[in-house]
């Protein structure tokens, strides 16, 4: 049974190993065609986009539509929380409106006050600090490549210490797989979430792309510079100069190794053209995952998902 604090889709740690295999295991078999009927129908979800997006707004947009729902944009510069209204004003006016929020921003904070304030679960759609349904949608991915014994993966991240590389360090935790990050000085994972992963499992700081590559499953990375670091862009590029996954990286992955990159990538930079468009990419089968993952939780969260 779900804890309390389960009742939002926030942090991957706030999740206990069982519940985020049955997300997994709930995604599958939605993508295999289950379930039957509009299980969400007239329930309305209300999405609050602080920062543009693509794949997060069109996967929820369509999930919830293929489930029998409804999604609600809500554009920051549309929205008066954009003008200045109070998060916690914010979260009690849509919970008397809505089934359920999912919200896309910078501070991590902003989406626990609006969890803590609302009265309906609320889903983080990516902050600066974590972006939980990204790596959920990579795990899939990885199951669908590897089984799904999740203990068996051995996972590298290259390149910056950020919401990505959080979101996997948690999920390691979590689910108990071997985890190899390699980030540039200065610009490694917060200190107490890599505390945290290293206390629950396999999990070490490499001081090089090439060992963090050694015979990984899976290779992932992002872009040197997310949105909002704009500015640092110049800096970052001298300081990731030597951590792109190229076909050097890969070479030292475990032959069956696969490529993932949570999109939008930049050729050259973080990673070679004949990486991410190469046979051991599947970064389109990584982004379409994200509509199944949030399928599976949206349903358990403010449906009556099916059991196997």
């Amino acid at each position: 049974m779900r804890s309390d604090r389960a009742r939002h889709f926030i942090d991957l740690s706030r999740h206990d190993g069982d519940h985020l295999r049955h997300l997994l295991d709930l995604a599958g078999r939605l993508k295999s065609g289950a379930p039957p009927g509009r299980p969400l129908r007239g329930r309305c979800l209300a999405m609050i986009f602080r920062k543009s997006s693509t794949r997060t707004r069109v996967s929820t947009e369509v999930g919830m539509a293929q489930l029998g729902g409804h999604a609600l944009m809500i554009a920051d510069r549309d929205s008066q929380m954009g003008r200045g209204e109070s998060v916690r004003d914010t979260a009690r006016v849509l919970s008397r409106y809505v089934d359920a929020i999912l919200i896309r921003t910078f501070a991590h904070d902003e989406v626990v006050e609006l969890a803590r304030e609302a009265t309906v679960p609320v889903i983080n759609g990516l902050t600066d600090l974590l972006h939980p349904c990204q790596v959920m949608a990579d795990l899939l991915t990885a199951m669908e490549e590897f089984g799904g014994d999740l203990r068996r993966l051995r996972v590298a991240w290259i390149g910056d210490g950020n919401n990505m590389a959080h979101s996997w360090l948690n999920a390691a935790a979590q689910l108990g797989f071997s985890l190899r990050l390699a980030c540039p000085s200065g610009y490694g994972p917060d200190p107490e979430i890599l505390a945290h992963a290293r206390a629950a499992s396999d999990v070490e700081l490499c001081p090089s792309p090439s060992e963090a590559a050694e015979d990984a499953l899976v290779v992932a990375t992002d872009v040197w510079a997310s949105m909002g670091q704009e500015n640092e862009q110049r800096a970052r590029g001298k300081a990731f100069a030597g951590y792109r996954v190229d076909e050097g990286v890969m070479a030292r992955a475990h032959p069956s190794g696969i490529f993932l990159h949570c999109l939008p990538a930049h050729r050259g930079e973080e990673v070679s053209a004949g990486v991410i468009d190469g046979p051991r990419s599947r970064v389109y089968r990584e982004a379409e995952n994200r509509l199944h993952v949030i399928k599976a939780i949206l349903l358990d969260l403010i449906g009556h998902a099916p059991r196997g």
